[in-house]
């Protein structure tokens, strides 16, 4: 993913808020990175792509928090 495109996603999981229903991170770039287990179209791992529908509003939520502070870590400004 381009340094662009992962400050869009951050923005987004920053302005997330208390939105409901909470809108998946997924931007249709479906390709995992075999060394950081990441997708690297939302930043998520296989457990949390697998578990999305399943969860509840406040784990997605935490999973938005998990992806921006991934974009953070990996991310050149």
């Amino acid at each position: 993913m381009d340094a662009a495109a992962a400050h869009a996603l951050a923005q987004r999981a920053a302005n997330l808020g208390d939105a409901e229903p909470v809108p998946s991170p997924c931007i249709s770039v479906c390709r995992m990175n075999a060394a950081s287990g990441l997708c690297e179209g939302c930043f998520r791992t296989l457990a949390e792509i697998a578990a999305w529908s399943r969860m509840d509003d406040p784990g997605k939520r935490d999973v938005w928090a998990c992806i921006a502070q991934r974009i953070e870590e990996t991310t050149p400004p």
